[in-house]
């Protein structure tokens, strides 16, 4: 039984070639997590595997990146920045220094997003919180924390600094994605980003709690030109059924989906075994072995690797 689950795993492994996670947490952070950059690096040089994106709620990783890439030989690490308040919110200069440093992605804020405020927490009846809420929570008491972070203003109209960001994003051929933002500001930041210029981007975990998205405004997201992702996390926590995620993708389409891990967490399975599991929980739903390589190998190095 063993060597038939070890011949399966390697398949598993082949089919995966190329794999680029663009959609993980790990050390160093604030948080603990399950594994570090350059021990996930040699792990995914060792399988043959793409790399990944280097991805914090409060630092830019782009430095990072570079020297992870440089000290594991065949390594593709990628940096990115979170527009949270960490790095000043919607801060066009931040977005400029990562792509003049090489950041390949720019997320729209996460842990500082508007969406995610206690009361908004709370409308949505969500009990287990996530894992960088003590953090939010203890800078909140320490009564340095502004306000929450939305892309409109008082008047509901798009705020000018975060059309200064989408300019930056475009003008470095950055991904854009969408991260925690709730559901009308996504269409109003993919509009606005289209006309920008913007041409990488993505919907950040379409079926998490704090997006849920339905699949008809997926599709619509998606012939606005976005690429909508799905997160291991998300359906393995239980947080979404796997079958909605499948009926999403056969909806929009292989060629406009991307799927992550999001994976990290020291309560999770390891990033690999889950990107293993994804691929055969795929297969098992009746993929073909060619959507899942475009949903997890092709579709993220379009989005990060190819310039």
């Amino acid at each position: 039984m063993s060597r038939v689950i070890d011949r399966e795993r390697e398949d598993l492994v082949r089919l995966l070639a190329g794999a680029i996670d663009m959609h993980l947490h790990i050390e160093p952070d604030l948080i603990e997590r399950s594994t570090d950059d350059l021990s996930l690096a040699r792990e995914f040089v060792a399988l043959g595997w793409g790399g990944f994106v280097l991805k914090s709620h409060y630092f830019p990783t782009a430095e990072r990146a570079r020297v992870v890439s440089a000290a594991v030989p065949g390594a593709q690490v990628f940096g990115a920045v979170a527009l949270n308040h960490a790095v000043g919110g919607f801060n066009p200069v931040a977005v400029d220094i990562a792509g003049r440093a090489g950041a390949r992605v720019v997320w729209l804020p996460t842990v500082d997003a508007a969406n995610e405020s206690p009361e908004r927490q709370e409308a949505r009846g969500e009990r287990h919180q996530p894992f960088w809420t003590r953090i939010q929570q203890e800078i909140r008491a320490k009564g340095c924390a502004p306000e929450p972070l939305s892309v409109f203003d008082e008047h509901g109209q798009l705020r000018p600094e975060v059309r200064s960001c989408l300019a930056r994003v475009a003008e470095y051929d950055m991904v854009l994605a969408t991260g925690h933002l709730a559901r009308d500001e996504i269409f109003a930041v993919v509009a606005a980003a289209r006309e920008s210029g913007v041409k990488r981007i993505v919907v950040t975990h379409a079926l998490f709690p704090s997006q849920a998205l339905s699949i008809e405004e997926q599709r619509r997201l998606a012939d606005m030109g976005a690429y909508i992702e799905g997160c291991y996390t998300t359906f393995y926590t239980n947080k979404c059924p796997w079958e909605r995620l499948f009926a999403a993708i056969r909806a929009v389409g292989p060629e406009r989906t991307v799927l992550s891990s999001d994976l990290g967490q020291r309560s999770n399975p390891s990033i690999v075994s889950g990107l293993l599991d994804f691929a055969a929980r795929l297969l098992a739903a009746g993929f073909t072995r060619r959507e899942v390589q475009r949903l997890l190998v092709e579709n993220p190095a379009r989005l990060v690797a190819d310039e």
